[in-house]
């Protein structure tokens, strides 16, 4: 079933509105009639199911039958991942990440970042676009991207750490993440953090770990992070 998003619906809402993009979809490109019956999140933990009462492609309007709250999971997995110099990988990585369980995504901006400049209001439709290809109640959070020197001084995270390519001492991931506990994995650009950032993140309280024997591209290792957390906590 194909799942419809609205951040503005709340679970007494009777009767509701698309906007006009979300309507014209429906009637235009689905060919929903009156009668039809779709399926709507808000994005931040309900499932809405609902009749169309009116399939205008201007303000599709429908009737709200029935309200499932879906309960939270029990972790937070939050990558804060350098954007790439090449858009479109990052981009693929917002949508797998998606895909697989990211909760809170952070562009963190690096010594050695060719792209500092980010395209929320796009990331952002992808990551819809993902979490309603995905059926997710809980759609991913995308903060204002930051340098990583700012990001790293406030983290209250406990289980927090950085993936670098260097030849220090690592430990795996999968080694050292707690079941059920919220996670912060920092992922860097292109030509990796400097070892300056690397000593900043570790006196803070970040530890240092290996996503495997492969070198792996920014946004692939992001997603094996991801993959890896998820895999713990099934």
């Amino acid at each position: 079933m194909q799942l419809f998003y609205n951040p503005t619906l709340k679970p007494h809402d009777i009767n509701f509105c698309f906007d006009k993009n979300e309507s014209r979809h429906i009637v235009k490109v689905l060919r929903k009639n009156i009668g039809d019956k779709l399926l709507i999140t808000n994005g931040i933990g309900y499932f809405f199911e609902a009749d169309i009462l009116f399939n205008n492609p201007n303000k599709c309007e429908v009737k709200i039958t029935k309200v499932t709250p879906v309960p939270a999971k029990e972790y937070n997995i939050h990558l804060a991942v350098a954007p790439t110099k090449t858009n479109d990988r990052y981009e693929w990585f917002l949508e797998k990440a998606t895909e697989i369980g990211v909760d809170t995504i952070t562009p963190i901006i690096c010594s050695r970042s060719e792209r500092k400049v980010i395209k929320t209001e796009r990331y952002e439709k992808i990551l819809q676009s993902a979490a309603k290809q995905s059926l997710r109640a809980y759609f991913p959070t995308l903060n204002p991207a930051i340098r990583f020197s700012e990001f790293v001084k406030n983290i209250d995270i406990e289980a927090r750490f950085i993936a670098h390519c260097l030849e220090h001492k690592k430990i795996q991931l999968k080694d050292v993440v707690s079941n059920k506990k919220d996670v912060l994995i920092l992922i860097g650009p292109e030509g990796d953090f400097t070892p300056d950032e690397i000593k900043i993140a570790q006196e803070l309280g970040f530890k240092a770990v290996s996503l495997g024997n492969a070198r792996l591209r920014t946004e692939t290792a992001a997603l094996v992070a991801c993959h890896t957390i998820e895999l713990c906590n099934a």
